[in-house]
């Protein structure tokens, strides 16, 4: 019978080469470690999962599958994970340690962000899920506690796969724990149903609601009204808490939290790409800090987006801002050698004209 992790101190080792060194953090399923890799000598942050979902062999196969997907994930908006395991009878995930805050503690200490600060971090979120969707893997549990943002303002996304490996245990259960946060959770969610990327995207519609209104479009005291919220209310325009929000960017949200999963943008990645668009129409050129820049390794290709000689119009509809953007090109250089010849030859013909006319008087003589 193994023990609690509740009770390790500083100076414990894990798997006999992480030795922990303090608590970060504690939730209902997990608690999170700072830790030193003594193998490797790095800081690393291991989350270890609680016993009573540690214990479960079917629970234990699809965490190693989940684990194995999301050590595949190399992205630099993405956690990396290095390791993971069983010891003392606990599962354990370990990552890279990343200074700085999870975006929901951001939020309860400053209240929210402004439109320009909160766009630059949800295009960051986008990609690093929408990379994960192109690599076949649904994040399943979106939300701001699973986002750390560094003090230079860098995003990166954790927990890729945890909430589907425990849907294996409770197939028929819609806590928290295993289809996400019912704060955050799809419609499709809210009704036991498998997530899809388009769930994710839901999710990252109420993140960003909550970035930039500071509130969240839903709030209920129990899970089951939060799911009926999802399921059936409207939101609350978000140009009601910040009444000189652009109208385009309202029509975003609410698009992206429409109750229908076609009716929003299909993945992360396009959600991300109407985002930046709506930022460079704004500003003319991408924010440095968009973090859309792979690090080496990365299979990631930011969209391309044409350099712009001047700011262009402001978008005015959510259809106007997924079009792509016209390109402008310059005229050619003048051909002058061609103009003069024209022109010569307009001369000429010019010329002619007394010589028609003589040659008519001649032949018609008054």
């Amino acid at each position: 019978m193994g023990y609690n992790l509740f009770a390790m101190n500083e100076g414990m080792l894990l798997n006999n080469r992480y030795q922990l060194l303090e608590r970060l953090g504690s939730g209902g399923m997990s608690d999170v470690f700072r830790a030193r890799d003594l193998m490797l000598e790095r800081s690393v942050a291991i989350k270890v999962l609680h016993e009573d979902y540690s214990n479960d062999s079917a629970f234990q196969q699809r965490f190693r599958q989940e684990a194995r997907a999301a050590a595949n994930l190399s992205h630099p908006n993405i956690v990396t994970v290095h390791d993971f395991g069983l010891d003392h009878g606990q599962l354990f995930i370990v990552m890279e340690h990343i200074p700085g805050k999870d975006l929901k503690t951001i939020l309860r200490q400053r209240g929210r962000y402004s439109v320009e600060e909160a766009i630059p971090l949800m295009v960051q979120a986008c990609a690093g899920i929408g990379y994960a969707h192109r690599a076949g893997l649904v994040h399943c549990d979106v939300k701001p506690h699973n986002m750390i943002v560094t003090p230079d303002g860098r995003l990166k996304v954790t927990d890729f796969g945890i909430a589907r490996a425990l849907s294996t245990i409770m197939p028929d259960e819609r806590a928290d724990v295993v289809w996400g946060s019912p704060q955050y959770f799809s419609p499709e969610q809210a009704t036991g149903e498998a997530p899809s990327p388009a769930s994710d995207v839901y999710s990252l519609g109420i993140v960003l609601y909550e970035a930039i209104t500071g509130a969240l479009p839903f709030t209920a005291p129990t899970s089951e009204d939060l799911a009926r919220m999802h399921l059936e209310a409207t939101p609350v325009p978000p140009s009601e808490y910040v009444p000189d929000l652009p109208s385009a960017l309202e029509q975003i949200m609410l698009k992206v939290l429409s109750k229908e999963p076609a009716a929003r943008y299909r993945t992360a990645d396009q959600l991300g790409r109407v985002l930046l668009r709506f930022g460079t129409q704004k500003d003319a050129v991408p924010p440095p800090s968009l973090g859309l820049t792979p690090e080496a390794g990365s299979t990631y290709q930011p969209p391309e987006t044409q350099p712009v000689a001047a700011p262009p119009p402001p978008v005015t509809s959510v259809s106007e801002a997924i079009l792509p953007v016209p390109e402008y090109s310059m005229p050619e250089d003048i051909d002058w050698t061609a103009v003069a010849l024209g022109f010569l030859a307009l001369i000429s013909v010019g010329g002619l004209i007394p010589f028609w006319i003589y040659i008519f008087f001649l032949y018609n003589p008054r």
